[in-house]
């Protein structure tokens, strides 16, 4: 294993309700022992992107119902490509190249997983994405 492939495997966070079983299909073992691991340690900066993402659409976001805020973060992630793609590469780029080589056989599929991961993960932290204060000046 190279030094980069070390590096990143001793930086993920252990997810303990984790289980892996013989009789798990390849995704669904590829999404419990990367995956997962991979967007908690990622869980800041998706954080902080999706913070971005509502600054650069004119903070439509923060107007929105929470059942709306839910239904705008799942249309951001499945609907706009470039904002996908951007959250796919956050995830790509922690892959071991032995992760990678498994990812390209069913990158569809993985793809799919990994999106509903992101989403899940920001909807559950939708407190986060409350609308800052601004400070007033005395």
């Amino acid at each position: 294993m190279t030094t980069r492939d070390t590096q990143l495997l001793a930086i993920r966070p252990i997810i303990k309700s984790i289980t892996i079983s013989p009789d798990m299909s390849d995704d669904e073992r590829f999404q419990n022992s990367t995956l997962r691991p991979i967007i908690k340690l990622q869980n800041d900066l998706f954080i902080a992107v999706f913070r971005n993402y509502i600054a650069k659409h004119k903070n439509v976001f923060y107007q929105l119902t929470i059942e709306k805020r839910m239904t705008y973060i799942e249309n951001a992630i499945h609907k706009d490509i470039k904002f996908r793609n951007s959250l796919k590469g956050m995830v790509i780029g922690q892959f071991t190249i032995d992760e990678y080589q498994k990812y390209i056989l069913n990158s569809s599929a993985l793809n799919k997983r990994m999106m509903n991961i992101v989403k899940q993960r920001l909807q559950s932290n939708i407190q986060l994405f409350e609308k800052p204060k601004t400070l007033k000046a005395v």
